[in-house]
């Protein structure tokens, strides 16, 4: 995101300028494409799954672990360079032990350029200074994850806390573009000051999280860790003005985390101008960019992922080095939702993150189509009919949640690692849900969908009661339990292996031109074990390896030119096999 004031290249500002909104969509969609950390994949097993399971599962791929989100149980995991981590990914993905796997995507900061100068048109539309009358968000800190801060600016002195650099390991927290100071500006600057903007919630507390490379770009696994990072460290509020981390699974789980501690995550609706197809999430917040004129802004994102609007065009707020800006976007449109959140929890410090969501929500001024829509979510944001809902709201949950065992049946008969799943709904919210085998906590879970991996090994053959208990932030909770027969020492010669394992070819990729020496690479899972491979090129074998790991150097010059076919077989120890076939043009 530039400053209008400070553009560098006036030049390209000008064409910006003359192309018009027709322009800015086209750019944010080329910055939108997705990029990746090479070789990298984040993984979330399920609840009680042993690290000697995990391993099982990871390292036929050649997956080593190398670092672990605190929090949300996430493993970082880096894979050898021969390895595709698309394929991969779409491997775990059907593993019924692991609850998400997706490769660690490179997300750039949500940018559009705006030649709107204005004044604080944003304060006054949504009702703040009614809101002030209440309170200016004392005694809430706001984690601000973006590209650092300024904590010299005039505006922000004395409002920042100790933070951390999750790029670089460490505690420079330079803001290496500006951005972070712009969006923490935004939400909780210091105001009534005679200095500079006011901001929406000026006596919020700023807890910086630098999640950003030099060039702007956050991965998701850096916001992962900011978020969890600052949910332990007691923030109620965390900001994410990146519009890709709303479709990131592991983001999500951070978001859950934060709310099973009390707070919210909120993140910006990204700047494309288009609609995007992401399914909605109740673990954050997605916020669209409005203009002075209550309209959407021509750049702001829309979907159904949306949540709520909020001002985001030509919004003045401090820059890095001391001085003042106006700025556009949803990253702006974002830390505002945040400062009104703020304010709500000054007003009633009770409020859990479902309370304070539905408030948010159904104060909001309804725009576009009645009722909820994609383009304004819930409507655009008011602070001052938000602030009073929430302090004047009662909190007096009672009901406890529903919650019952699924996946599996009441009487059956398990052996091995066995995958149990739990559903549980509250009126409020769960907060989490916990599984217990023989009255013996087995782990917990704090985000949904929710489920277990129960190594039943370690459980003495005969009946095994399991049972699952679901709580909300209230402290209630429902016990369900039903029981199974474990049966390991005859599973280990009547059970009959009958699942074939799954082979993928992770080089070359199919549909593609070879030349030269190419290199064939292959790998394979199964639910117990891969005892062979064999790969086939146009029919003849010309490979067998022993495990689920192949690798095989082609020399296409050769072959005939035109089309040629690669299969790869895998065996399991039962003689189940999968293929996989694709073809390949020299």
């Amino acid at each position: 995101m530039n400053t209008s004031a400070s553009l560098r290249k006036p030049v390209l500002a000008s064409l910006v300028v003359a192309l018009g909104a027709a322009f800015i969509p086209a750019q944010a969609v080329a910055a939108e494409e997705a990029q990746w950390v090479p070789g990298r994949l984040l993984v979330q097993p399920r609840a009680g799954l042993s690290e000697a399971e995990f391993d099982k599962i990871i390292k036929p791929h050649g997956g080593k672990q190398v670092g672990k989100i605190e929090g949300i149980n996430v493993r970082v995991i880096q894979l050898p360079p021969q390895a595709s981590e698309k394929a991969v990914e779409a491997l775990l993905k059907n593993n019924k032990h692991l609850k998400f796997a997706e490769r660690d995507r490179i997300v750039p900061q949500d940018t559009t350029n705006d030649p709107y100068f204005g004044n604080a048109w944003h304060l006054p539309k949504i009702g703040a200074p009614t809101a002030w009358a209440t309170g200016t968000g004392a005694g809430v800190t706001i984690a601000i994850l973006d590209s650092g801060i300024d904590s010299k600016h005039p505006d922000l002195a004395g409002k920042v806390l100790p933070g951390w650099n999750f790029y670089d390991g460490n505690s420079d927290l330079t803001d290496v573009t500006g951005h972070g100071t712009q969006v923490a500006g935004t939400a909780a600057a210091a105001s009534n000051n005679a200095t500079g903007v006011a901001s929406i919630a000026g006596g919020a507390m700023i807890l910086p999280g630098r999640i950003a490379s030099t060039t702007g770009s956050a991965s998701f696994s850096t916001m992962a860790k900011g978020v969890t990072w600052a949910a332990d460290q007691g923030a109620r509020l965390a900001n994410i003005s990146y519009g890709g981390a709303r479709s990131s699974s592991t983001v999500q789980s951070a978001g859950q985390y934060l709310k099973s501690k009390g707070g919210l995550l909120v993140v910006s609706g990204g700047n494309s101008g288009a609609e995007e197809i992401i399914a909605a999430s109740d673990a954050l917040i997605a916020v669209s960019g409005t203009t002075s004129t209550d309209a959407k802004a021509s750049w702001s994102s829309f979907g159904s992922y949306i949540d709520v609007a909020a001002p985001g065009a030509g919004i003045w707020t401090t820059n890095r080095g001391g001085g003042y800006g106006s700025i556009s976007g949803t990253s702006i449109a974002s830390p505002a939702t945040a400062g009104v959140l703020a304010l709500m929890m000054e007003a009633n410090p009770k409020l859990g993150p479902d309370d304070l969501t539905k408030l948010l929500f159904s104060t909001a001024v309804d725009l576009g189509t009645a009722g909820y829509d994609k383009y304004f979510g819930h409507g655009r944001v008011n602070a001052a009919a938000a602030v009073q809902a929430a302090a004047t709201a009662t909190v007096s949950d009672t009901s406890a949640p529903t919650v019952s065992v699924s996946g599996l049946a009441a009487g059956a008969t398990v052996s091995g690692l066995v995958a149990v799943g739990v559903s549980a709904t509250d009126n409020v919210g769960v907060s989490r849900v916990e599984l217990l085998v023989n009255g013996s906590l087995l782990a917990t879970d704090i985000s949904s969908p929710y489920g277990f991996s129960w190594d039943s090994t370690k459980t003495p053959d005969g009946t095994a009661t399991l049972t699952a208990r679901a709580y909300d932030a209230a402290g209630n909770f429902t016990a369900k339990s039903l029981s199974v027969t474990v049966a390991n020492s005859s599973a280990k010669t009547t059970a009959a292996d009958t699942v074939a394992p799954v082979a993928a070819i992770t080089n070359p990729v199919g549909g593609g031109r070879v030349n030269g020496t190419v290199s064939v690479n292959g790998s394979a899972s199964d639910d117990v074990r891969v005892t062979q491979m064999r790969l086939y090129i146009d029919a003849k074998l010309v490979s067998t390896v022993t495990g689920n790991s192949l690798s095989y150097r082609w020399n296409t010059k050769k072959v005939a030119a035109g089309t040629h076919t690669i299969t790869l077989d895998a065996f399991d120890a039962a003689g189940n096999r999968g293929t996989r076939s694709i073809t390949v043009t020299r």
